[in-house]
């Protein structure tokens, strides 16, 4: 949708789409800006241009417009005790991490807390009206701006001030007078200074109005009213009108404050702190000027580069200044914001990895420490962390329950890049040889296939200077998009399902045959239970034909048949297999066990992030950092069978989504997002309680045991556990007993081998020398036997079994160092094979490797060795006796 053409027509007709009371009681008077065109409103006679192109833009800069000074916590109580006292609600903020909606990843504006999808469409349910919420939002495509413009965030509140037209809620009138006297009356700003500027907002297949407000150049918020859906000129008026005021909280402080950048007065006790760790004075004239030279020429010019070259030209900035003030400035105000941003990230659950959201935390954290090592600062994350916990936590109270696990997340990121250090530094002197900048798609590449963040490269003089459209580039390629094509079946002018297994679920039932088509059966009613939520579908029979599978298509269940169908009207006899739902339902309800056993175990980052329940076997994919060590899936399957001995009831209620959220929070969205206004919570007592649809057991004890079978780390911040339970677990360690029994008895049998092995050892060191001594002195020219060695003129040979390998190495080699005329070859057996050892002195006429190769042939085998020692064999097995008289006659005769 053109938002310029939506702009244009509503702009020919202000009266109907901008004219609001407070403009005609207060004597506002419309202009167009005589640079771009605009319209705005404004007490001012002589404005003649938008706040954008007026030379008094960002003049509130060392001269701030407001009687009254407020830092970023002081405003927001100013804000909140405005609207509270003008019958609002406060509301306190949702996650940043979007679990209420399937297409984003982290909340990015006020009113997405309130969206809710509903097939396809966007509904709107606040849990009062009118109501104000101080929502930090997340957003990461102007990465590149943070800490060098003065006021650009990886995180921000959006004080959103929202409602309904309604007999509680109100419309554009009093909307801008609220928004008016919270400027004047809260904070103390002189009404002339207030500018409204007309502006159009389209998004989602709806659109509106919209007035935003400024002072000095400095827009502070932004009032949409959202009233019409479809294209412009064939639109309609919305059934449900909202009013979406969104107002950065940064900038009301910013404002009062009068700081060079907005971050001087919105992170609290950390901003001096990292100030004095650099040295330098943060108020100074020159600074000012710089920063409102920054925040003029962004209006102005696209690439953050060339803005940065303008305001140094224009403070007279000498290189020496750049490098010993403005840069590390830049780093101290990025440091700040990424480690806020990373503080509520993982404290409503994300983990930084190098999939999907959690890629944008990734690379902050890694931006952190590559500007702490290119600054060469000695910092203490986890006393920054406490700073901004301890200055936020009076309107953030949840942060400071997440504290440690925060710390525990950025100090295990920290060290993985501290790991890949040396091998980025490497891959980065082979870039430096290419003699080439790399491009922006080769920088992704870097960062993705090895973690190698801009920066680094910056700092290494691989690159100049950051490609402002990097951080945007990245960020698109990881975003959300898990929408899939719903399938087509003809069953849209049937009635819903009677689902049964959400009722007294019977086993055994009749139903009507609805419909028919292809291989597939609709029923009036079932209690086959379809696939859904990681629950694999219901088996059994529907008029002798069997059930093989089972699917949800909105509140229509399809049955898929082998062997047949029955006819359509036909009063269908259905029995559900019994047996496999009872496994499946102690599967799924040891899901949401082990799912709360691991984050009691492992850290509240742990949510469910996909999950399978068959019949015989289960598994859970959770969202954790590291793989698991023996001792964690130990302690997790004890205290999943804690609950399972604890014999809890397991309770099924119905609630409107709103009142979920509200009672329970966020974390019922363990299994995605619910597309239903009805949401059916499954409650352990208070040990887990989610929104889910599956079916599950009426008490924990019914489960009986878990068992987990399986671990392992699947994709980066997400680890697989296989499981078991109820009689599936009961065979499974059974199984495991067999088995360990068995490696047990085999442990016994190579203990006894190795004991026979050992004697045999020693009896062979001990009978060694005596037979080498009776060889030595032995003068007979015949053919003799010792000890079932055949012995002939010092040359001996042997295929007694009781002699092995350690035998037959020792005591030929020791025979023919102790004459040299000697030559011995020894045949034994070795598991499926038959081997062959040969020693030959030098003074026997024989070729130990000659012999060898000779006989291992005869086994269809080889043999290697020179003419000194030499050894060799083969598998032919049957060959032995042929290869035993071969030995004999070679080595004797």
């Amino acid at each position: 949708m053109d938002k310029k053409e939506i702009l244009k027509e509503f702009s020919s007709d202000p009266n109907r789409y901008y004219k609001v009371k407070l403009f005609e009681e207060q004597g506002f008077t419309r202009k167009p800006c005589s640079k771009c065109g605009r319209f705005f409103w404004t007490l001012d006679a002589g404005r003649e241009m938008c706040p954008d192109d007026a030379d008094d833009t960002y003049s509130f800069i060392g001269e701030p417009p407001t009687s009254k000074r407020f830092d970023y916590t002081q405003a927001w109580k100013q804000v909140e005790e405005f609207f509270v006292k003008n019958n609002h609600a406060s509301v306190n903020r949702y996650p940043v991490v979007c679990r209420w909606r399937d297409d984003l990843y982290f909340t990015i504006a006020s009113i997405v807390d309130f969206q809710r999808v509903m097939g396809s469409n966007v509904v709107f349910e606040f849990p009062a009206n009118p109501l104000v919420v101080p929502q930090t939002c997340l957003r990461f495509k102007d990465l590149e701006n943070v800490g060098v413009t003065g006021r650009h965030f990886s995180s921000f509140c959006m004080i959103g001030q929202h409602s309904i037209p309604n007999s509680q809620g109100y419309w554009k009138d009093e909307c801008i007078d609220l928004d008016f006297r919270l400027l004047t009356e809260q904070f103390g700003i002189r009404k002339e200074e207030v500018v409204f500027v007309e502006d159009v907002w389209a998004g989602g297949g709806s659109f509106g109005s919209s007035l935003e407000y400024f002072v000095r150049g400095l827009e502070l918020g932004n009032a949409v009213f959202t009233e019409f859906q479809g294209e412009l000129g064939k639109h309609t008026i919305l059934d449900q009108k909202i009013i979406d005021m969104g107002a950065g909280l940064e900038r009301f402080a910013w404002i009062t404050k009068g700081t060079p950048t907005a971050y001087d007065c919105c992170f609290g006790p950390i901003t001096s702190h990292l100030f004095e760790k650099i040295g330098i004075d943060s108020d100074s004239q020159m600074l000012r000027n710089y920063f409102t030279a920054i925040a003029k020429n962004l209006e102005i010019f696209d690439d953050l580069n060339v803005v940065r070259k303008h305001a140094v030209d224009f403070t007279n900035l000498t290189e020496d200044q750049v490098n010993r003030i403005i840069k590390p400035l830049e780093g101290m105000y990025l440091i700040a914001d990424h480690l806020r941003t990373l503080i509520f990230a993982i404290t409503d659950g994300a983990l930084p990895s190098n999939v999907g959201g959690g890629y944008n935390l990734r690379m902050m954290l890694r931006r952190i420490n590559a500007t702490i090592d290119r600054m060469n600062l000695t910092l203490d994350i986890d006393e920054l962390v406490d700073m901004h916990i301890d200055y936020l936590k009076e309107t953030y109270p949840e942060l400071d329950a997440k504290r440690q696990d925060v710390k525990i997340i950025l100090k295990l990121e920290s060290q993985r890049y501290m790991e890949s250090k040396s091998r980025m530094g490497k891959m980065a002197t082979k870039l430096k040889e290419k003699g080439r900048a790399p491009t922006v798609d080769e920088l992704i590449t870097l960062y993705e296939s090895d973690g190698i963040t801009p920066e680094y490269l910056k700092e290494i003089n691989v690159i100049s200077e950051i490609p402002s459209s990097f951080y945007a580039k990245l960020s698109d390629l990881h975003q959300s998009d898990k929408k899939n094509a719903a399938e087509q079946l003809p069953i849209n002018d049937l009635s819903e399902t009677q689902m049964l297994f959400y009722e007294d679920d019977p086993m055994e039932f009749d139903a009507k045959v609805l419909k028919v088509f292809g291989d597939s059966v609709v029923l009036d009613r079932t209690s086959f239970y379809a696939r859904g939520g990681g629950q694999e579908p219901d088996q059994g029979c529907i008029a002798g034909f069997n059930v093989i599978d089972v699917s949800k298509h909105a509140n229509i269940i399809v049955h898929k048949l082998e062997g047949g169908t029955p006819r359509e009207g036909d009063i269908a006899s259905c029995k559900v297999d019994a047996t496999r739902r009872t496994n499946i339902t102690k599967n799924h309800t040891s899901t949401h066990i082990l799912n709360t056993s691991s984050r009691k175990v492992l850290g509240s980052w742990v949510w469910q992030h996909s999950a399978f329940k068959e019949d015989d076997h289960a598994r859970l994919d959770i969202t954790h950092h590291s793989s698991l060590t023996v001792e964690q899936i130990k302690k997790i399957e004890d205290a999943a069978n804690d609950l399972v001995n604890e014999n809890i009831p397991v309770t099924i209620q119905y609630f409107d989504r709103g009142t979920a959220e509200q009672k329970y929070g966020f974390r019922i969205y363990q299994g995605g997002v619910v597309p239903v206004k009805s949401v059916r919570i499954v409650s352990i007592e208070d040990r887990d309680i989610e929104a889910c649809g599956g079916t599950h057991v009426k008490t924990t004890g019914e489960i009986e045991l878990i068992k987990i079978t399986k671990t392992k780390r699947i994709q980066d911040g997400v680890v697989r556990l296989e499981f078991v339970s109820g009689n599936s677990a009961f065979d499974y360690v059974k199984k495991q007993k067999a088995k360990a029994a068995k490696q047990k008895e085999l442990e016994s049998q190579k203990e006894e081998i190795e004991k026979q092995r050992e004697e045999r050892k020693q009896n062979a060191r001990e009978k060694i020398p005596l037979l080498l001594e009776q060889i030595s002195s032995s003068q007979s020219e015949e053919t003799t036997t010792l000890e079932e060695i055949e012995i002939k003129e010092k040359r001996c040979f042997t295929a007694s079994k009781q002699y092995d390998e350690f035998f037959h190495i020792n005591f030929g080699k020791k025979l023919i160092n102790k004459d040299l005329r000697a030559a011995y070859c020894g045949i034994f057996d070795s598991g499926p094979t038959v081997r062959v050892i040969v020693y030959c002195g030098s003074e026997s006429n024989k070729n130990a490797g000659k012999i060898a190769r000779e006989l291992s042939s005869i086994l269809s085998g080889s043999g290697g060795g020179d003419a000194k020692f030499a050894q060799g064999g083969g598998k032919d097995t049957s060959k032995k006796d042929e290869v035993t008289a071969k030995a004999k006659s070679m080595i004797l005769g």
